[in-house]
C-alpha cells in the first residue's frame, strides 16, 4: 500500500530536520496500522519490532559517537554499562575502538 502524500494524515516532509522523531515513528506505525486492518491480518509482536528498530541505530551511533567507548556511551544514553553491554551483545554490534 502506497500512503497518500497528499492527506494531513501521512507526514511527508523534504526536511526531515524539522520533524520530530516522534511524528516520523507515529507516521509509520499508522501506515503499519492502516496495511493491517486493509488486510485483515493481526499483529503479533509489534513493540518488540519498534523497539528493536529504534534502539539498535541509536547504540550504533552512539557507540560510533564516542569512539565504541561503552562507559561514556552508557552516560551519554543514560543507562548502566552492564545494560549497554547486554544490548550489544543481543544485537550482535560489533565495538570498533577508532584510533
Amino acid at each position: 500500500m502506497t500512503p497518500n502524500l497528499n492527506s494531513s494524515d501521512n507526514l511527508f516532509v523534504a526536511n526531515l530536520q524539522a520533524v520530530s522523531l516522534e511524528k516520523l515513528v507515529k507516521s509509520k506505525l499508522e501506515v503499519i496500522f492502516q496495511q493491517q486492518k486493509e488486510a485483515q491480518v493481526d499483529l503479533t509482536g509489534l513493540y518488540t519490532v519498534v523497539i528493536e528498530q529504534v534502539e539498535r541505530p541509536l547504540l550504533e551511533l552512539a557507540l560510533r559517537a564516542y569512539n565504541g567507548n561503552q562507559v561514556k556511551t552508557a552516560q551519554m544514553l543514560g543507562i548502566n554499562r552492564n545494560t549497554l553491554k547486554k544490548k550489544i551483545d543481543n544485537y550482535k554490534i560489533r565495538v570498533k575502538k577508532l584510533n
